[in-house]
């Protein structure tokens, strides 16, 4: 029973019988339909390669299969080298091959997929391996704290510029709306005169002989220029007394309006330039954390290769998985693809090198497993392959990336409202891509050089500015549309690919003075 078939099947790698179920279906639907299959019933619909590796089983029960599947998609054809030597370094085989394809074969376009390795856990290499994953570690549990501490500030942030805002309603209807003016007066008693606690304040004015009625007068009086306090108050016939303690009340209010109605907005204008500074840190912390992460992750021993009899706590041991898929760009649609895997179980021998006595590397003796497998397939398998490589390293990842994107949804549409009015370019989303932007050239005579050495400072500095403010002019043009593989092209590439592997195999196997035909 494989453990691959299903990550195989959400990308997009169907045998027949896959395809006419699978094909069909809405995305979502067929997300829904492979994430209820069992394991055994995902190994019917998917492209899985089944080694020939023998198995006695079958001599004591005929109904389990000589075969077993090996979590890659069925390839064309298999090329397998196996060596074992304990005095050479096992090294040379990899970079060997990795020669041999990138330039006899111009296999120009490489990608490492996997990068694996395991150590007995009383052996030197360990030791010396798990001092230098705590230093990775240590260094991302700052960042992890880091991070979150400031993702709780920004509910701090995000409820100040809500507070400011409510409060700029009323600033900003003050003169169109009389419930404005009397709710800022409110304000205005309770915050700056301390309402009834204050004798000298509206209210407690309102507590002594002939002041009874100042509350009632303050509130209808509706004045917004403090020169016109005087001339408003004036023209009321009630004491002198009342129309003094008025005069003064309706000015220090006016005045105060003002002034706060200005600060409100300076304080507006820094509070998003500070949710935006806030924002950047978050991101360049996310950003200097993936690659510890991904250190975190490869340095991580692999738990399959602990528990494999070929690795032994108490000898000095290591087992190494290397994957490679080389790739020969083709005009066709179909390219040659190689994949190589490299298997390693060795002894490393801690030694002191020259150059670096300080440092201690191990040099690996042992045995070494060669697998190419081929391949011809179009853009979108090579990426669905290299998606499929790397699920677990991108669910990695997404625990930072969700925990961000869980706190914006929590804060709603607001943070996004004011990240874009700071000028912050910010989606929770990614939208899919309809059109590719083609920048427009211009000459511009002799300036061209200066244009030059400008343009590329603001793509030098492009990711600490706001967007555009280097940038062009630019025109939209449609996307080009994928290449339609054929059958022809597909078995032409595949021709390619198993003649370039099949003489990588022989080449080294002849350059090593071993048994080939």
């Amino acid at each position: 029973m494989s453990e691959w078939s299903k990550d195989l099947l959400e990308t997009e790698f169907w045998n027949k019988k896959g395809k006419e179920v699978l094909e069909p279906m809405d995305p979502k639907a067929r997300k829904n339909f492979i994430k209820n299959l069992s394991d055994k019933e995902a190994e019917r619909f998917a492209d899985e390669e089944i080694a020939e590796e023998a198995n006695i089983q079958p001599q004591i029960d005929a109904k389990m299969s000589d075969y077993f599947p090996t979590g890659y998609p069925a390839p064309a054809k298999r090329f397998w080298l196996m060596l074992e030597s304990f005095t050479a370094s096992v090294e040379e085989i990899y970079f060997w091959m990795l020669s041999q394809l990138r330039r006899d074969w111009s296999y120009h376009q490489i990608y490492k997929l996997t990068d694996v390795f395991s150590a007995s856990e009383q052996s030197a290499f360990w030791g010396a391996a798990q001092s230098r994953l705590k230093i990775q570690q240590e260094t991302v549990s700052q960042y992890l704290i880091s991070i979150g501490k400031l993702v709780r500030e920004l509910f701090q942030i995000v409820r100040e510029l809500r507070i400011i805002d409510e409060r700029l309603v009323m600033y900003d209807n003050w003169e169109e709306m009389k419930s404005a003016d009397i709710s800022l007066k409110g304000l205005y008693i309770d915050m700056v005169e301390g309402a009834s606690k204050n004798p000298s304040s509206v209210y407690g004015l309102a507590q002594q002989v002939g002041f009874t009625i100042l509350p009632d007068l303050f509130f209808n009086t509706h004045v917004y220029k403090a020169k016109d306090v005087d001339k408003v108050v004036d023209e009321m016939k009630y004491n002198t007394a009342i129309k003094n303690v008025l005069k003064r009340k309706l000015i220090s209010y006016v005045v105060w309006k003002d002034k706060t109605h200005k600060e409100l907005r300076d304080r507006r204008r820094f509070q998003l330039k500070y949710l935006r500074q806030h924002w950047a840190v978050i991101k360049m912390y996310m950003d200097w954390l993936k690659p510890y992460l991904r250190n975190i992750r490869r340095m991580q021993m692999s738990e399959k290769q602990i528990e494999s009899p070929d690795l032994i706590a108490a000898f000095e041991g290591s087992m190494t998985e290397i994957e490679i898929m080389a790739v020969k760009p083709s005009k066709t649609g179909a390219h040659p693809v190689i994949i190589g895997t490299f298997e390693y179980r060795t002894r490393p021998d801690m030694s002191f090198h020259q150059d670096q006595y300080a440092h201690k590397g191990p040099l690996h003796v042992g045995r070494a497993s060669v697998k190419l497998r081929i391949y011809g397939w179009s853009d979108k398998e090579i990426e669905n392959y290299k998606k499929y490589k790397r699920q677990e390293s991108m669910k990695l990842f997404s625990v930072i990336d969700g925990s961000v994107k869980a706190a914006m949804e929590a804060l709603g549409d607001e943070l996004e409202g004011y990240l874009q009015e700071a000028g912050e370019n910010i989606h929770l989303e990614e939208p899919e891509p309809k059109t590719k932007k083609k920048k427009r050239s211009m000459n511009l005579g002799v300036l061209d050089p200066f244009v030059a050495v400008f343009g590329g400072i603001g793509e030098l500095f492009g990711a600490l500015l706001p967007s555009g403010l280097f940038s062009g002019k630019e025109e939209r043009e449609p996307a080009s549309k994928p290449i339609k593989v054929t059958d022809k092209a597909r078995k032409a590439a595949i021709k390619i690919a198993s003649f370039n592997a099949y003489q990588t195999y022989k080449n080294y196997k002849k350059g090593h003075q071993m048994i080939t035909w």
